[in-house]
């Protein structure tokens, strides 16, 4: 790794509304060849700094500035929704200014380090979501850039996945920055991290790895907890001094005086702690009432072989607390077979029709981008609930009035997953699909969403990569779509 600084944030500012900042004066450096986590609260701003770090935003104040032009590929976290219907090649076209000639031999290249074969012709939308996830990662290396900023790249992946994108990154000799809620993940292989604090807006750097650096930050917070308990002793215990002495009269008052100043100061000495460490509330998703007898009929599911699909006769009925768990590699068609349940286009597959489903979608797909998160909500509202109900069941899951307001299209990444849990809440379904579940998710979110997928009452169909998540909901079925 060189010493020499490759990207600079000096003092930048940025704010979307007036007053209403996302970054303050933040400033750091990334050395040449490094490799660091950007951190923080969902919806603290981490978006925001890759979007000025590409040059697709610019900052209110402060300046960014690469060494000779540095390059900069980027893996977002979800392909374009208008990139959908494009074909392979034409979407790896995009990211160049001019189509190469050789445009086929990169590609075929850049699929390879990702570990994908998949034919150029094959449209976009077609890919599983763990496929279109090393496609994009694919997209940011074909364009061999000097600086590599991954969103989320481990969302949708299996674990051959996530290890072969570990392995690259290892080897990976030019400089990384990357976002992602897996904690496992970031420690193998980043050395730093950039804070993104979303009280101050301001950005601290530490250094080591990843469980080292959090450990740092929980210790900090502690620190500031007790800091200000002892300031608040003191405040308190100089305001009863200067009530008492304010109507002695003489030097009493001018004591008084003295004493109000200092406190004064006291409290301008209080830490604001940071609230990044909030944890949404626990919570229960309430199953529909009435619900018995069949909820769901599968008798055929569709599984993808070297990019066709091929119809397989099954044999499973899920009633009320039947939890099938559907599994299998990436582009067997877990997804597909999730969407099309919920459609209700899965051949040999019904739904009892008196059923509520509530479907968590990894690219939150049913969600309406163009009316607010408010609106969603009161949309998925059950028979009896109102608006008092719907904003306190959001305000658990860190979505206050002034998120609410937002159209869906402007929440970060987490914030959506948020909605969709807070949607499912307030929904009281009898039937539970849930398409990765923990993506986007802050890690220290994840128990609560286990426990309460664990205590729900009704049937669920779940596909979810990350292992340590399964494991604490008790799974009574598993569908193997690779081995049927």
């Amino acid at each position: 790794m060189s010493d020499e600084v490759i990207l600079r944030f000096n003092e930048v500012s940025f704010e979307y509304l007036a007053k209403k900042p996302v970054l303050d004066e933040a400033s750091f450096s990334l050395r040449r060849g490094s490799k660091v986590t950007l951190m923080g609260q969902n919806g603290a701003g981490k978006s925001t700094i890759f979007a000025l770090i590409k040059g697709e935003l610019k900052p209110t104040a402060g300046q960014i500035s690469l060494t000779n032009n540095a390059t900069i590929g980027a893996a977002d976290q979800t392909i374009a929704r208008e990139h959908l219907t494009l074909s392979l090649e034409d979407y790896f076209a995009l990211a160049f200014k001019e189509k190469p000639a050789n445009l086929r031999s990169l590609i075929s290249k850049a699929l390879e380090a990702v570990n994908l074969e998949a034919p150029f012709e094959k449209i976009i939308g077609e890919f599983s979501g763990g496929q279109q996830a090393r496609i994009l990662l694919a997209y940011a290396l074909v364009q061999s850039p000097d600086i590599l900023i991954l969103d989320e790249p481990t969302n949708n992946l299996d674990q051959a996945g996530i290890d072969h994108l570990l392995t690259f990154l290892i080897m990976y000799e030019k400089t990384v920055i990357v976002i992602s809620h897996d904690a496992d993940f970031l420690n193998c292989f980043t050395e730093g991290v950039i804070y993104l604090d979303v009280f101050t807006h301001k950005t601290e750097i530490y250094v080591g790895d990843y469980y080292s650096v959090v450990e740092e930050i929980s210790k900090r917070v502690e620190r500031e907890i007790k800091k200000n308990s002892q300031l608040e002793k003191k405040i308190q215990d100089r305001k009863e001094k200067v009530n008492f002495f304010a109507h002695k009269g003489g030097k009493m008052r001018k004591l008084a005086k003295k004493l109000k100043t200092e406190t004064e100061d006291l409290e301008d000495n209080m830490v604001d702690v940071r609230r990044e460490d909030k944890t949404i509330r626990d919570f229960d998703i309430p199953v529909q009432e009435d619900l018995s007898g069949e909820i769901v009929n599968l008798k055929k599911v569709r599984v993808i072989k070297n990019h066709e699909p091929i119809l397989k006769n099954i044999d499973k009925i899920l009633t009320r607390r039947t939890r099938l768990l559907v599994t299998g590699p990436n582009g067997i068609g877990k997804s597909t077979l999730l969407r099309a349940l919920v459609a209700g286009t899965q051949e040999g597959a019904s739904i009892n029709e008196k059923v509520r489903v509530g479907y968590y979608s990894q690219d939150f797909s049913n969600l309406a981008y163009d009316k607010t998160a408010f609106k969603v909500l009161e949309e998925s509202l059950a028979d009896g609930l109102g608006e008092q109900e719907l904003r306190s069941v959001a305000s658990g899951f860190l979505l206050t009035g002034e998120v609410l307001a937002l159209p869906v299209a402007a929440l970060s990444e987490g914030q959506k997953g948020l909605l969709a849990f807070a949607r499912l809440t307030l929904m009281q379904p009898g039937l539970l699909i849930l398409d990765e579940p923990t993506n986007h998710i802050n890690f220290r979110h994840i128990p609560v969403i286990a426990e309460a997928i664990n205590n729900y009452e009704g049937a669920i169909i779940m596909v979810s990569h990350m292992p340590e998540f399964v494991s604490q909901i008790k799974m009574s079925e598993t569908l193997d779509l690779g081995k049927i």
